[in-house]
């Protein structure tokens, strides 16, 4: 279901896409607000080019799709689409096309919905179950060793140089939402933070060297896991700088943010 009033486009081609239509105007309860719906047999190069624009001017944030309109190429892409720019897409499945995409079936009253799981965390089951763990696991980490471990690093910092103990930064989140990520400082105050550390940095201090080799820099973090901006295990939060440039190299990096970023991830335990 789509709740908070979310902005709708409906690609159609079949009387079933009508029918979706007027259950959402009849029915507040879905939370779903019909822009604009889009009546093709077949859509044309120029018209997915056209949608997508839409969809990006309108700020619209799910497209039902009817499946024949589309050939398997444009499918594709329209998911590379929605993974890359955070929109969800859904496809009614009115035709016999079989699709190796890993899909769920929903049902909108009697409509039946292919809905393109990206994460296993839409479940509302395992998202309680990671979170309770994330709450748990952070608590412990906190009061076993942060209550104990802050004081002896805030002395080494402080007589090392001048500065906070702690440094936040913006990073991007959960839906690329920017929240303040935490660490223990371990560079001289500088105005270069967007810039990736380097071998023998010399903004690093003496006992951030150490922090950094160990990562023990990275456990205040712990503190973000336990207001929800943050899971112990996901993909680590780059900087925002990063985030663009391999935003625009790498296919399906932009996936990411359809989760929280984690303290640690795939890339660490490899």
């Amino acid at each position: 279901f789509c709740w908070n009033k979310r902005n709708v486009i409906l690609v159609k081609k079949r009387n079933l896409i009508y029918k979706l239509n007027k259950l959402f105007v009849t029915n507040a309860d879905y939370g779903c607000n019909v822009v604009k719906y889009f009546n093709y047999d077949k859509i044309k190069k120029e018209e997915v080019d056209g949608v997508k624009q839409f969809i990006l001017n309108e700020k619209v944030d799910i497209v039902f799709f009817s499946l024949s309109v589309l050939d398997k190429k444009q499918i594709e892409k329209f998911i590379d689409f929605s993974e890359d720019n955070q929109k969800k897409i859904k496809f009614l499945p009115d035709n016999e096309t079989i699709i190796s995409e890993n899909h769920i079936i929903e049902y909108y009253n009697y409509i039946p919905i292919l809905t393109f799981q990206i994460t296993h965390l839409d479940d509302p089951i395992i998202k309680i179950i990671k979170r309770s763990f994330d709450v748990l696991f952070s608590l412990i980490v906190i009061l076993l060793v942060l209550s104990w471990l802050i004081p002896i690093l805030a002395f080494f910092i402080k007589r090392e140089s001048n500065g906070p103990v702690f440094f936040k930064q913006g990073r991007p989140g959960l839906n690329e939402k920017e929240f303040m990520c935490y660490k223990f400082r371990s560079m001289n105050i500088n105005k270069t933070t967007e810039k990736e550390a380097s071998r023998n940095d010399p903004r690093v201090t003496k006992i951030g060297k150490f922090m950094r080799k160990t990562s023990i820099d990275e456990l205040p973090q712990f503190f973000n896991v336990l207001l929800g901006e943050m899971s112990v295990v996901g993909p680590r939060p780059h900087l925002w700088s990063q985030n663009k440039v391999y935003g625009s190299k790498i296919k399906k990096y932009m996936a990411r943010h359809y989760v929280k970023p984690g303290i640690t991830g795939l890339a660490q335990v490899s």
